[in-house]
């Protein structure tokens, strides 16, 4: 059993027994509430003063019992809070009230359910790009090496809505799930789809099948690591060279080359220009290898002049300080928009 709690039941037990044998002594002897409270405590800590009054024969055999039943809750109640002590308990009970108040203060955040080889990749890589999140776990063994990591998590079953309300689900940006079971991962999203019906869910697939039933549980998007692992490893053989630049270009440790995505947000001063007169290549030094247009479509090695709309999704390329000016001038330019909206009406008003 868990100390904390241990020590709980001990702490009522001891409370029980103070007001039985108050009780009893009233009763029995027909003393006062203070005699008779002062009567039980020293019989229940065993300090060995004399009685308060005489005992008569019903009133020794009541003490007896009380001393029996006194001894052991003490006893028990000891245990408990030297376990608490020598292992750290207070400690870890400090520490987790820490966490969890940082739990439910997160908002736009991602709620990861489980943490195995995927769960573990995928955590490693929110954590480097800054993105909140938080672990739902249930396994004792894997939330040592969740600690370990220093990142947000939280014990319990993810397919219940009390755990994935704890962890915020009302207030986040999306859910992953990746537990190793693909049952679970259809009633995961199936719960979470209820409890968020704006939620982007992303769910692993092991199984053929599995990729429909989650869709048709609420999964906006599914994957398989085997049948990504396996391609991947098909194009090593067939494509080295592509296979090498994408991994340069997509993992996090690389500083020299970053491939990243841009939205272009509603009211944008570039909605409406192509990418010629946008200026991103002259301004910055990116290269824009595709469109991902509003209504889903995705345009590849788009034209110069393709048009660009609110809601659209820049897929470009460069190193992380051009990117990162490039993402400055969008926002930059929205703030442009809002000035001359703004002086625009103030005219009209005058």
């Amino acid at each position: 059993m868990d100390p904390v709690r241990r020590l709980k039941i001990s702490i009522v037990i001891l409370l029980l027994l103070l007001t039985l044998g108050t009780t009893g002594y009233i009763v029995v002897e027909g003393w006062g509430l203070l005699d008779a409270l002062y009567m039980t405590v020293i019989t229940l800590a065993t300090i060995g003063f004399r009685e308060v009054h005489d005992l008569t024969d019903q009133g020794r055999l009541f003490t007896m019992v009380l001393i029996v039943f006194g001894v052991s809750t003490l006893g028990y109640l000891v245990s408990s809070m030297a376990q608490i002590m020598f292992e750290g308990q207070i400690q870890r009970i400090i520490g987790r009230k820490k966490v969890e108040k940082k739990i439910d203060a997160l908002r736009d955040h991602y709620i990861i359910c489980g943490f195995g080889r995927i769960g573990s990749m995928i955590c490693r890589e929110l954590a480097a790009n800054d993105v909140p999140f938080v672990i739902v776990e249930h396994n004792t063994e894997v939330l040592e090496a969740i600690e370990d990591e220093r990142y947000l998590w939280m014990k319990g079953d993810a397919t219940q809505d009390d755990t994935l309300i704890h962890a915020g689900i009302e207030q986040a940006t999306g859910l992953i799930s990746v537990v190793s079971s693909d049952s679970e991962n259809v009633y995961i999203t199936l719960t979470a789809r209820g409890l968020n019906p704006n939620l982007y869910i992303l769910a692993r697939s092991g199984e053929d099948g599995t990729e429909l039933k989650l869709k048709r549980a609420g999964a906006n998007k599914v994957v398989s690591p085997y049948a990504i692992g396996g391609m991947r490893m098909a194009q090593s053989i067939l494509r080295p060279n592509v296979v090498d630049f994408i991994e340069i270009a997509t993992a996090s440790e690389h500083l020299d080359l970053q491939m990243e995505e841009i939205s272009i947000p509603n009211d944008s001063d570039f909605a409406g220009h192509t990418l010629v007169t946008s200026e991103f290549r002259k301004q910055t030094g990116v290269i824009i290898v595709g469109i991902k247009k509003s209504y889903g479509h995705m345009i590849f090695n788009p034209n110069p002049h393709d048009k660009l709309d609110e809601g659209d999704t820049l897929i470009v390329l460069g190193d992380p300080a051009s990117v990162d000016k490039l993402e400055e001038l969008v926002k930059h330019r929205i703030t442009l928009g809002h000035t001359a909206h703004r002086k625009k009406e103030t005219t009209k008003d005058a």
